[in-house]
């Protein structure tokens, strides 16, 4: 099945925060990012780990193409690489992963970061996020 996008584990409130002010998500998870595939963003809740937003990549950077604040930044956290969004968008109401398809998989915290999904899997979320 063709990957039409990834979840990513935002790990720290503040950061929920800079990737959706900033539309810019720096991750050291290496996968075949393609501009155009969309990316689930989960976050921790007072549900527990939920779907919070998503987001269409624009472009993707490599750390050495980033600033000198950026790359010192990436350093610190491990991060090789950043992901530009043409646009995020915020859920309204987070989607517990426990009440998605993903309940079945038993999976948690950093088994889930960048997990690859399909189109439908994107949409099933996203639908059911956005209801």
């Amino acid at each position: 099945m063709a990957t039409e996008g990834y979840i990513l584990r935002i790990a720290k409130k503040e950061w929920v925060e800079k990737v959706f002010n900033s539309a810019i998500y720096y991750t050291g998870a290496r996968r075949k990012w393609q501009t155009g595939q969309t990316i689930l963003f989960v976050g921790k809740t007072e549900f527990g780990d939920a779907f919070i937003g998503y987001g269409v990549i624009e472009n993707i950077y490599e750390k050495e193409e980033l600033s000198e604040e950026e790359q010192r930044e990436c350093e610190t956290y491990g991060w090789s690489q950043a992901l530009e969004f043409k646009y995020v968008m915020r859920f309204e109401k987070p989607l517990p992963l426990k009440e998605t398809f993903l309940k079945e998989l038993k999976l948690r915290g950093k088994t889930l970061h960048s997990l690859p999904l399909t189109k439908e899997q994107l949409n099933s979320i996203i639908n059911q996020a956005e209801k």
